[in-house]
């Protein structure tokens, strides 16, 4: 009895964690999975900075922190569903709130060089509920020095 009463606590606090974590707003999985399905609710995006990106040069053990600059130019919300990078050494950070018609946001990734010398070409996958396409390519070159 003891032991399942400190079952219930833990699973309590990791759920209100969880929760306390979430950004007001914030769309569930299931909720930015299904914009995608709905093409009556699809909107456009304008990326405001290039989508492909040379960052030039920095040493290695450097953490790259690159911005690709948004705004939702059509008429419905939009809703970035899923931001993948090509690599483990990428890590990708987006809205999860809806973004209004006319509103800009940004996607943030942070790239770490640590042992990674050389030219290192990196993609990161975006998928929202956009015309023409619901997926778009962001992708950054660097050429890491020892």
């Amino acid at each position: 009895m003891r032991n399942l009463l400190i079952v219930t606590i833990a699973l309590t606090g990791l759920v209100a964690c969880n929760s306390m974590d979430k950004k007001p707003g914030a769309l569930s999985d299931e909720q930015r999975r299904n914009a995608l399905k709905d093409s009556s609710n699809y909107t456009t995006i304008k990326w405001l900075d290039s989508t492909d990106r040379d960052l030039g040069t920095a040493k290695e053990g450097a953490k790259l922190e690159i911005k690709y600059r948004f705004k939702n130019t059509g008429t419905h919300n939009l809703v970035i569903s899923d931001v993948k990078a090509s690599c483990g050494c990428t890590t990708p950070d987006w809205p999860q709130t809806p973004i209004p018609p006319g509103q800009e946001d940004v996607i943030k990734a942070v790239f770490d060089s640590e042992n990674k010398p050389g030219t290192n070409r990196k993609e990161i996958h975006v998928l929202a509920n956009t015309l023409p396409q619901s997926s778009t390519t962001l992708s950054f070159t660097v050429q890491i020095n020892k």
